[in-house]
């Protein structure tokens, strides 16, 4: 007599949205990402110092706008410049809208987009008692940004993407919101191996940036398919030391490592928010 062996089925869109958004709560109400299962040894945050950022920048963020769910340094790579608009999908307790704040200075603006509640309260907290003026923090869906048209100049984004289940659509509004001219600029995580189905299946995994992770092939046919031009994709092999502790049981590192992902949205002149100028 045979045995069928079945596979747990894969979590639909809502589940996923669901376990991520009540995973993103505990870690901000305090119980932490460990206490729901996203961890391996106990370690699952991840320093800012590790993900690049200096210690300059660590010491101007409000308290409570780190809680260590980063996975790499956006604004390392999005030169940011006064007066822009910079728009960070994911923006948790504030941490990259607070630095992009600050860069783009008082004639620019930061917008921060969260679907956890507990999160935007949070970073509306802490821009209150830090005296931010220029950041703007909006309940809303990555898929579904509440954001007009050609309004923002550069997208921000640290380890969030990949948690959602429609990552192309993410893309696509992303251009949408875009200026012409204007720029991505994410840290997120890429796949470098098959997972293996108990990890690939598994919410746990998936809240701790495993499991949705795409391929660069995967990212770069998503950001052609959006409209995107100039994509490049940097791994950064140094990330598997923080990122091998973040599946219990599993070297996570085998199957994924933390990258850069740059692109731009066609036309414009590419001046800046103060214009070209005559000629």
């Amino acid at each position: 007599m045979s045995t069928i062996s079945f596979r747990p089925a894969k979590p639909d869109a809502d589940q996923v949205r669901e376990e991520v958004r009540r995973h993103y709560a505990a870690a901000v109400e305090g119980s932490g990402c460990c206490d729901t299962g996203g961890c391996g040894d106990g370690s699952c945050t991840t320093e800012a110092s590790e993900l690049g950022y200096t210690a300059e920048d660590i010491a101007n963020l409000p308290d409570g706008a780190d809680l260590g769910l980063g996975c790499g340094n956006p604004q390392a790579i999005a030169a940011l410049k006064l007066g822009e608009v910079a728009l960070d999908l994911g923006s948790g307790a504030g941490f990259d809208c607070f630095l992009a704040a600050k860069a783009v200075g008082p004639t620019g603006r930061s917008i921060g987009v969260d679907m956890t509640p507990q999160m935007l309260a949070k970073a509306r907290e802490n821009a209150r008692k830090a005296g931010f003026t220029n950041v703007d923090f909006r309940l809303g869906e990555i898929e579904h940004l509440p954001v007009a048209d050609a309004t923002v100049d550069v997208i921000l984004s640290n380890c969030v993407i990949n948690l959602s289940p429609t990552q192309q659509q993410v893309f696509h509004e992303s251009f949408r919101v875009l200026k012409p001219g204007g720029r991505l600029a994410v840290a997120d995580m890429v796949r470098t191996a098959e997972l293996p189905p108990e990890v690939a299946q598994s919410l746990a995994a998936l809240c701790g940036c495993v499991s949705g992770a795409s391929s660069i092939e995967e990212l770069e046919a998503m950001l052609t398919k959006a409209g995107f031009v100039d994509i490049r994709i940097r791994p950064k092999n140094e990330s598997r030391s923080f990122v091998r502790r973040w599946v219990p049981g599993r070297d996570a590192s085998e199957f994924v490592v933390s990258a850069t992902i740059e692109a731009t949205k066609p036309g414009g002149c590419g001046c800046g928010p103060e214009g070209c100028g005559a000629e």
